[in-house]
């Protein structure tokens, strides 16, 4: 009976990052795309709109120190999954009334958009961090690991299934298709959260000393001791930005090197993200069913960080052999790859976690994650624009050299795993009095005790 429970509970957990897929897919793929072909707008503000949650990604350290010290009616991850989730809605709702609404004046409704991706990237930073807070709370060891990364897969899930439907609805665009398709994801996405979120919190006797600790520092003195002063939280924080940057900076540029160097047609290079998002779907898949059980975390992201860095060579010798056949093959791989690598992450991120500060350590891990994806987006298109400039648009030095880039930041990722050493971390040290009283004997006596 225990048991069932306990894998109902995990399946349930599941609705809310499919939840958060569906709102990714509502923002990043429809509502952009509406304003910048139907409303006109500008480009670069349409641009700005969808870079605020993540310029607000540091807010995710505060709010999970927020998370691990204040319980709400007893709860230190439910209710914040709620309200984040809540406010998500709302912001996205409130954008798209204003969308179809069509104020006269163009700056009263960049003004009310600014305002809506606000709420929307605050909600959605709150919700993601307590979520992942709560799966470090309720697993344990490997299972942590495979936990979050299958749940990543969810969130996949999500984002397919909310294109798809919401293609579907607005195959004829209307602008009152547009309110019932995005208060309908909306509402969709909050009673997922629903589902996922109540009754998955025990009230014990653990939770309230936990929290009772993560209160009693406060939140700069905990920033400095367990963040800014830890080596080993610092070097785990340039390895997440080096290994997103480094498997993601190409992500817009696949299709136009196929393009441009290789001479395919569009139709040809459309479907390298399918080839890409499958291989990091299937490998995603294997490593949370049972490869992260069986090789450890470690290895997995160093043959994926290997794997990638193999790929982007390759890569560069088919541009120079003009090879498409070869390219489409390595696209594959390469989201393998990635695949790998993202799970290794996310189960270092499982590893660092403990009960006291999982809320502000998954702050840290998700700040660091979504500043990688930004860099990499810019990193990409800015090397091409310059690397053309210089060379009067040569495209494969271009790009070739943003793959050289990415691989090279990904062999400093390699290189920090070797020094990565989890168990000296200072939280997980505060959450395991045995570490404590060795660290004490091995202080050396002072003058007192002479």
């Amino acid at each position: 009976m225990v048991t069932m429970r306990v894998l109902t509970d995990a399946l349930r957990l599941a609705a809310f990052p499919l939840g958060y897929g569906i709102t990714g897919a509502l923002a990043g793929g429809t509502l952009n795309r509406i304003m910048i072909a139907e409303m006109k707008l500008p480009v670069t503000l349409v641009g700005l709109l969808f870079a605020l949650p993540l310029l607000e990604a540091p807010l995710r350290v505060w709010l999970g120190y927020r998370s691990d010290g204040y319980p709400v009616f007893g709860r230190r991850r439910e209710p914040y999954i709620v309200a984040g989730s809540l406010l998500a809605g709302l912001g996205l709702a409130g954008a798209v009334l204003l969308m179809t609404a069509a104020p006269g004046s163009r700056l009263l409704l960049m003004s009310g958009l600014v305002l809506m991706f606000v709420v929307y990237g605050f909600g959605r930073n709150l919700a993601h961090n307590a979520f992942q807070a709560l799966v470090a709370d309720r697993f344990e060891g490997s299972g942590r690991s495979r936990a979050l990364t299958l749940y990543e897969v969810a969130t996949m899930f999500g984002l397919v299934a909310g294109a798809g439907g919401l293609g579907a609805v607005l195959r004829d665009y209307a602008p009152e298709k547009l309110v019932a398709a995005g208060v309908g994801a909306v509402s969709l996405a909050f009673l997922l959260t629903l589902l996922a979120a109540l009754g998955q919190e025990r009230r014990s006797a653990q939770a309230v000393q936990a929290a009772a600790r993560a209160r009693s520092t406060p939140f700069l003195e905990a920033l400095r001791g367990f963040l800014l002063g830890d080596p080993q939280v610092r070097r785990f924080f340039f390895l997440v930005v080096c290994t997103f940057v480094g498997t993601l900076a190409q992500d817009v540029l696949l299709e136009p090197y196929g393009a441009l160097v290789l001479g395919m047609s569009v139709s040809e290079t459309t479907r390298l993200t399918a080839y890409w998002g499958l291989g990091v779907l299937a490998s995603m898949l294997l490593s949370g069913a049972f490869l992260l059980r069986v090789t450890g975390h470690l290895l997995l992201l160093r043959v994926g960080l290997v794997s990638t860095m193999a790929v982007f060579v390759g890569v560069i010798v088919t541009g120079l052999l003009g090879s498409p056949e070869g390219f489409r093959g390595l696209v594959a791989v390469m989201g393998l790859g990635t695949g790998l690598a993202g799970a290794g992450l996310l189960g270092g991120i499982a590893t660092f976690a403990t009960a006291i500060r999982a809320g502000l350590l998954m702050g840290v891990w998700g700040m660091a994650s979504l500043l990688g994806k930004a860099a990499g987006s810019v990193m990409g298109g800015a090397v091409v624009d310059g690397v053309l400039w210089v060379t009067g648009g040569a495209a494969f030095h271009a790009y070739a050299t943003v793959f050289a880039l990415e691989a090279a930041l990904l062999t400093v990722a390699l290189v920090l795993t070797y020094r990565l050493r989890v168990e000296a971390s200072r939280a997980s040290q505060e959450a395991d009095p045995s570490a404590q009283e060795a660290d004490a004997s091995a202080k050396p006596a002072g003058p007192s005790a002479a």
